[in-house]
C-alpha cells in the first residue's frame, strides 16, 4: 500500500470539523513510514530492493520491528494521539488521529508479503496482495478516489488545490507500480521516500488551508472564502 495509506486521512478530515488539519492527518497516515525511512538511514531498520520480489513491489522489508510491528504501530499511534490531545484539547481529534496512524498496519497487512510482526518477533504476517495486481490496483484506487470524493463532498472551497493533490497522488502511484525499480542503494530509497512524503504533506497543507468543513459557519470559515 502506498497512496492508499492517505485514504483514512481524507476520511478522518471529512468526518468532523473538529478533526486535525489535513496535513497533520497526512503525516499521521504515513507516520510509521516516516519513522521507517529515518530509522533506515541510520541502520535501525532495513530493506532490500529485489526486483520481482512481489508482482507490484520490489521491497523485501525484512527488518522493521520498531515501526511496522503491531505493538510498534500502536505506540506511534498513542504518541501521535497524545500530541494532538495536548495541542488541540479535543479527545475526538486525538482519537481520529490515533486511528489514522493505526490504520497503516492494517492496510500493510493486506498487501505486504509476510514481513509484519506483532512485536518484532520471528512470526511474520501479511496477506501478500501485492502479488495479485488485479485485486490490489482496484483496491488502492477505490480507497483513494472514494475517500477523496467523500472529503470533497463534506468540505467547501476551491477545487483546484484538491485536484492537484489527487493528480500527484495518482501519478506517484502509477510510477510506483509501472516505473523502474528503485535504486538498489537503500539510502537513495529512504531519501526518495522522505522527499515524496514531504511533497504530499505540503500539498495536503495547501488543500487543508483552502477548504473547510461544511458544518463550519461564520467566524470558523476563513475570511478569504466567506
Amino acid at each position: 500500500m502506498f497512496i492508499g495509506h492517505w485514504a483514512p486521512a481524507l476520511a478522518a478530515a471529512a468526518v468532523s470539523k473538529d478533526a486535525p488539519k489535513l496535513s497533520t492527518l497526512f503525516i499521521g497516515a504515513q507516520l510509521v513510514d516516516w519513522g521507517f525511512m529515518a530509522f533506515g538511514l541510520v541502520g535501525l531498520e532495513k530493506v532490500r530492493i529485489e526486483p520481482g520480489f512481489t508482482a507490484l513491489s520490489p521491497l523485501d522489508l525484512y527488518h522493521m520491528p520498531f515501526t511496522h510491528s503491531l505493538v510498534g504501530t500502536l505506540v506511534w499511534a498513542l504518541v501521535f494521539a497524545f500530541i494532538i490531545m495536548v495541542g488541540r484539547r479535543n479527545a475526538g481529534a486525538a482519537i481520529l488521529a490515533g486511528l489514522v496512524v493505526l490504520s497503516h498496519w492494517v492496510l500493510d497487512w493486506l498487501v505486504h508479503a509476510p514481513d509484519l510482526t506483532l512485536a518484532g518477533g520471528e512470526n511474520k504476517f501479511g496477506l501478500g496482495l501485492w502479488d495479485y495486481p488485479w485485486i490490489v490496483i482496484p483496491l488502492e484506487l477505490v480507497l483513494v478516489i472514494g475517500s477523496f470524493t467523500y472529503y470533497m463532498r463534506r468540505t467547501k472551497g476551491p477545487m483546484g488545490p484538491a485536484f492537484v493533490l489527487l493528480f500527484v497522488l495518482l501519478a506517484m502511484q502509477a510510477f510506483s507500480w509501472f516505473g523502474p525499480a528503485p535504486s538498489p542503494n537503500p539510502t537513495i530509497f529512504f531519501i526518495t521516500g522522505l522527499v515524496a512524503f514531504t511533497i504530499i504533506t505540503l500539498l495536503a497543507k495547501w488543500v487543508g488551508d483552502t477548504r473547510w468543513h461544511k458544518s463550519q459557519v461564520g467566524l470558523a470559515v476563513p475570511s478569504a472564502y466567506r
